[in-house]
């Protein structure tokens, strides 16, 4: 593995900071993402809400972030994914094979994992690297959803990607 991921901490504040500092010409208009936003996602870890940080094996550093937002249990058992991949690591493979162990993650049965059954990622149409993200992780279109979030000033569409279980047991 080129990378490992894990629960944020109050110790990752400043190479967050950095990180997202270097990236925000990439991150916007994608991502309301702010410098200090870290603050912030360590007081929303709920039930409901929980983030992954990626971090390269090789020297340390933050590839990116994946949010787990909208943790539904029960008959559901679903959540969306939110992610962003910051400079130098943008472009390596390193997000990518991040994002696949928080879809096991998510998708593996608890205690080990959340125990999830269907995970989503939710694209800008405009978003064409995230778009690919989200093919290569095996992720199938759904659908679009007109005036999904409201980003960047103005209601935003999104194309709508989903995986459950049962694709991830076909790859």
């Amino acid at each position: 593995m080129r990378v490992s991921i894990r629960r944020p901490t109050t110790a990752d504040l400043t190479a967050h900071h950095d990180a997202v500092t270097r990236s925000l010409d990439d991150l916007h208009p994608w991502s309301p993402s702010e410098p200090d936003e870290l603050v912030r996602i360590l007081q929303r870890q709920s039930d409901a809400f929980t983030t992954r940080l990626v971090f390269c094996e090789a020297d340390g550093g933050l590839v990116g972030t994946v949010n787990i937002a909208n943790i539904v249990r029960g008959r559901f058992r679903n959540a969306s994914l939110g992610y962003e991949s910051y400079r130098p690591y943008s472009g390596t493979g390193l997000m990518t094979e991040g994002l696949r162990l928080v879809v096991a993650h998510a998708l593996a049965a608890e205690p080990a994992g959340l125990g999830l059954h269907r995970v989503e990622i939710n694209v800008r149409p405009e978003n064409v690297r995230s778009i690919a993200m989200a093919q290569r992780l095996g992720f199938r279109h759904e659908g679009f959803t007109p005036r999904m979030l409201f980003l960047d000033g103005a209601w935003r569409d999104h194309e709508r990607f989903a995986l459950t279980t049962e694709d991830l047991e076909g790859h």
